[in-house]
């Protein structure tokens, strides 16, 4: 199967224009660098707190958590996190 691919991919480079094709032919393979998916978003060290808020800051941060597609609690990290690192001048 693969090698029908791979020969249908080079017919329809064949009868592409002379300067695509060309380009294909001498495009130089570049080895995968990315990162894998585990690594792109990197485990902090939390700690688990109970906290309590006012009504009003839950339900904003729940409203503008549901428009992102995201839990409320990592809105209210990252704050913490940026108010954190903008006073105490840590990351």
């Amino acid at each position: 199967m693969r090698k029908t691919r791979v020969r249908e991919a080079q017919a329809r480079y064949a009868m592409a224009p002379d300067g695509v094709a060309t380009a294909i032919d001498e495009a130089e393979v570049v080895a995968d660098f990315l990162p894998p998916p585990e690594m792109l978003v990197p485990k902090e060290d939390t700690v688990k707190v109970t906290l309590n808020l006012s009504r009003r800051s839950v339900e904003f941060f729940k409203e503008q958590a549901a428009r992102q597609g995201v839990p409320y609690q990592q809105m209210v990290r990252r704050i913490l996190n940026l108010y954190t690192q903008r006073y105490a001048g840590k990351g």
